[in-house]
């Protein structure tokens, strides 16, 4: 079978689940619902926590990075796959995949990061509260999130060199949603064996870290939660972590499928629907998990909203 690499006009053809669906159109219309709801309340919630100066607390930073990396992930997805399906041209050019294969990695990587600090924050507010302003000062976040973009970066960098530098064969069809280094490989005219053994045994150690260093902080978390006598102590520390936690649930369990089990339990079909879920469900849904339930970002967005539509006083 003849290769072909980056050579000019060399295009792969992503088939995705919008192509394979008995609904289509039904299913390419809950994408745009998804894809406008992930803008609207992760950037309502960027709004909230830049203008409200009571949010200017670590907690909340790391809340406004999760969002930002949410709009970027489902933005480096769902936009492409919806003028796709209503163009009817599947194709993306070599350096678009490679593109979008590095923002994908580097964002989902820099989401597990993020979680596990998140994790960490919660532990100390709530077992170390006397602690709280030394362990996790300001410099201490800032110093968090410029580690989680680094790392994730250099991270998805990496993969996405050495994958990109296979040849692949005129077969150039993705059966994926978007460019995602599993299903790329499948098109490689060479031995990607090692590589293949290499990535998912980083990958679970890039993913299985943060996941054991979230469940150790809150096993700490409830077993002090446990010992607290005020009921309403427990309770606010309950509605807090429980949210943090279905977050986690969500985000894991579908990076987990694709990224952890081995490729041989799993097929095209399911690849696709557990891609969707982390990447176009979730960033939807946890801006929605966080602020429902938190008093404060309702109050700051009652007074953020309050100030942006009261009328000004005539001078």
């Amino acid at each position: 079978m003849e290769l072909w690499n980056s050579t000019l006009g060399s295009d792969f053809i992503l088939v995705g689940i919008l192509d394979g669906s008995g609904s289509p159109e039904l299913l390419c219309a809950a994408f745009i619902t998804l894809y406008f709801l992930a803008l609207t309340s992760n950037g309502l919630l960027l709004l909230v926590i830049t203008m409200d100066a009571r949010l200017h607390v670590p907690m909340y930073l790391l809340l406004g990075q999760l969002s930002l990396m949410d709009v970027l992930l489902t933005s480096d997805v769902s936009p492409k796959a919806v003028v796709d399906f209503l163009l009817k041209d599947n194709t993306i050019s070599f350096g678009g995949c490679a593109l979008q294969m590095f923002l994908e990695l580097a964002l989902g990587s820099a989401e597990d990061i993020l979680l596990a600090f998140m994790a960490y924050d919660r532990y100390v507010a709530i077992c170390q509260p006397l602690n709280y302003t030394i362990l996790m000062s300001h410099k201490v976040c800032w110093l968090m999130i410029a580690a989680t973009w680094i790392l994730a970066s250099l991270n998805a960098l990496g993969y996405s060199i050495y994958t990109m530098q296979y040849s692949f064969c005129k077969n150039r069809q993705i059966n994926h949603l978007f460019c995602e280094i599993p299903p790329l490989l499948k098109l490689a005219c060479e031995d990607t064996s090692t590589f293949q053994l290499m990535f998912y045994l980083m990958g679970a150690i890039f993913i299985m870290l943060p996941l054991i260093a979230i469940l150790a902080s809150y096993s700490l978390i409830l077993f002090t939660v446990l010992n607290m006598p005020s009921n309403e102590g427990r309770k606010k520390a309950f509605v807090t972590c429980s949210s943090h936690l279905t977050v986690v649930g969500m985000w894991y369990g579908g990076a987990s499928f694709m990224y952890v089990l081995p490729s041989s339990l799993h097929g095209p079909e399911q690849d696709n629907i557990s891609s969707v879920f982390y990447t176009i469900a979730t960033p939807a849904l946890n801006p929605l998990i966080y602020s429902l339930r938190n008093k404060e970002v309702n109050g700051a967005l009652k007074r953020v909203l309050g100030k942006q539509l009261s009328p000004r006083p005539n001078i």
